[in-house]
This record gives structure tokens, sequence and C-alpha cells, in this order.
């Protein structure tokens, strides 16, 4: 009956099935095995537990503003390197770097658009950006982007996602809090809307300054949102700190939020919130 009976035999390297790398991904969430594929047309939130993966500024884009009708703005700013800072490698070569793998010039993108038909000055920041940090440049787009919604009164919608400051620009990575923070104090005076949505993670000099400062703030399930990280804390105070702290919801239960909002209802709920603020206007009036 040896017929019935397969050799075993070891696959050789050329016989094995060649599958692409990123055909799968693991929900941090439930530890599910995801199929990129649905998950993508599910704006990277797990059908299973709801867990909102890390999305890029062009999905966001995509996901909040209508179709072709996003210009973006300021797109030749790059950083200069002021304080010649060198660590592991020199700033312009991690500049250079992080250009390469986001194929952006710096880690916010700005620009104009309609969002249900409702003008908007929009700004949407890239964690993958040296990990999204605020320097000079993100600064300058961003208060050059408040004064096009000053000019011609479209409501402001920043996405934030950033570690802080930018440590290798030193003291002009900090001035840009009090920069951004007096753009938006123009905006408040002319009665022009602006809606801070704070996604994983938002953190250090990005919360400090123009995160939080929104006529609304809006944050997506389970984003760390806060000032120094929970490590940082314990370490500071010796003590541990409760279940969930700096995460979306526990900022909405202590006041910190207006809402926790699931990024699949984010463009119906701007849009929502933008028509209560200017008056219940329809779309394109």
């Amino acid at each position: 009956m040896a017929w019935f009976r397969k050799p075993k035999k070891p696959l050789k390297s050329g016989e094995r099935r060649d599958l692409p790398g990123d055909l799968f991904e693991k929900c941090p969430g439930c530890g599910e095995i995801l199929y990129r594929e649905k998950i993508s047309s599910n704006w990277n939130v797990c059908p299973g537990c709801g867990h909102h993966l890390r999305i890029t500024p062009e999905i966001y884009i995509g996901l909040l503003t209508d179709e072709d009708t996003f210009s973006e703005r300021d797109a030749e700013l790059r950083s200069a390197d002021p304080l010649e800072f060198v660590d592991l490698k020199p700033y312009p070569a991690r500049l250079e770097a992080a250009e390469e793998v986001t194929g952006q010039g710096d880690a916010i993108i700005t620009g104009e658009a309609s969002l249900d038909g409702i003008p908007v000055c929009v700004a949407v920041m890239d964690f993958r950006f040296i990990g999204g940090s605020m320097g000079s440049v993100v600064g300058e787009k961003l208060a050059r982007l408040g004064r096009r919604a000053l000019e011609t009164r479209r409501p402001l919608i920043v996405v934030c996602a950033s570690g802080g400051a930018r440590m290798m620009e030193g003291i002009y990575s900090l001035m840009q809090l009090a920069k951004t923070s007096a753009m938006l104090a123009q905006l408040h005076e002319a009665r022009i809307p602006y809606i801070s949505v704070l996604t994983d993670p938002t953190t250090g000099g990005v919360t400090a300054s123009f995160g939080m400062l929104g006529d609304v703030n809006l944050g997506e399930p389970g984003a760390l949102v806060g000032f120094a990280g929970p490590r940082v804390i314990e370490e500071t105070i010796r003590q541990d700190l409760p279940d969930g702290f700096q995460r979306s919801e526990f900022l909405l239960e202590h006041g910190m939020l207006d809402r926790v909002v699931d990024r699949r209802e984010l463009k119906s709920t701007l849009a929502l919130l933008l028509r209560h603020m200017q008056d219940g206007c329809g779309p394109g009036e």
C-alpha cells in the first residue's frame, strides 16, 4: 500500500510560497490577525474590538474632506538647523530620512478643502516624521493656515498626533507654542470656529498649546493624550496611576475633552458641529 503514503520531503527555499509581508496586521487591542485590505476599508478600525490603528495624514484628508477639494498650502517649507544639532545623527540627515519615509517636508500637512460642503482650513500632523514633533516649520505652517482662516472666515480643523516640541531646534521649537496660541486667540476674537481632533498619541508641547485650545476638543477612542508620559509621571509622584490614565475616555470623564468620536463618524460629527457653530449654515453656505 505504498501509494497511500506521502513521502516527507523538506521544502526547498525556491518551493515556498511567497506571500507579501504586509498582507496581514495584528490588532494591538484584541490580538486578532486582520486582513489588511479589510481593515483599510474600515478606516483602520478593528471590526472586532474597535481599536483605532494609526493612519497617515493622507488617509485623514481622504476621510474628512470632500473628494478632490483639498488644496495643500506651504508644502515647500523646510526646517533649517540653526543650532547645528548633532546627536546620534546630524539634524539635517534626520530630516532627510524622515522626508524619504513620509514623502512630506515636515510633520504637518496644511491646506483648504470642503467638509460636507462646508469650506474649511485643515491641518493634519504626521507622527512618522520625527515623532510628529513641532519645530519651526510646523508652527509656521499652522500660523499661516490660521491667518488664511481669519482672512476667509473658514473654520479651522487640526488633527493632532505628536510627541511634543522638537528638541533639535531648542528655543525655536518652544517659541511655536506661543505663536500658534496667539493665532488661535485671534480666531477666537473673530468668532471663527476652531476644532481640535486629538489622536494617538498627542503629548508634550502640542498638548500644551494648540492641541487643547479648541472651541471643541474631540478625541479618538483610546488615544493617549497628555503632557508628560505616564511612566515619567509615575516616577515623579511615586504612585501608581489609575487604569486608562491619559486615554481619551479618562480625559472625557474628567472634563478635558468634549467628546470621544469613532473615526468612522468623525466627518459627520465635524459637519454637525460646524453647522451649529456657524448658525446652522447648510452645505456651501
